[in-house]
């Protein structure tokens, strides 16, 4: 995949062979739909400069709506949407995504 033209938010020292890597350590293989949520990321960010969990969420659960919202999401991203899908998108994660005191993941 070409990084400027299939990306055009990524963050600068960004490819998509990070996020392979990454996935892998999460025992994930990268289809369609997860490239469709890195993407979707990388463009919220590159529009909101202090981007905050749940605004994020709603933007994902809106964007997504057709093929089952957050919920399904969930079910791609077990690591969390936002958390493990900012992380294949090295973006830095919203506070509050992760919550190892209530074992929650967003």
């Amino acid at each position: 995949m070409s990084v400027s033209q299939d990306f055009p938010n990524a963050p600068k020292d960004w490819d998509t062979h990070l996020a392979e890597l990454a996935a892998k350590e999460d025992g994930l293989k990268l289809k369609e739909d997860h490239w469709d949520l890195i993407r979707a990321l990388q463009e919220y960010y590159s529009k909101v400069e202090f981007p905050h969990l749940r605004q994020i969420k709603d933007a994902l659960d809106e964007k997504f709506h057709a093929r089952g919202g957050m919920k399904y999401l969930y079910q791609i991203i077990p690591g969390g949407p936002v958390a493990q899908g900012c992380r294949l998108a090295w973006l830095s994660i919203p506070a509050g995504a992760v919550d190892k005191s209530f074992g929650s993941i967003a």
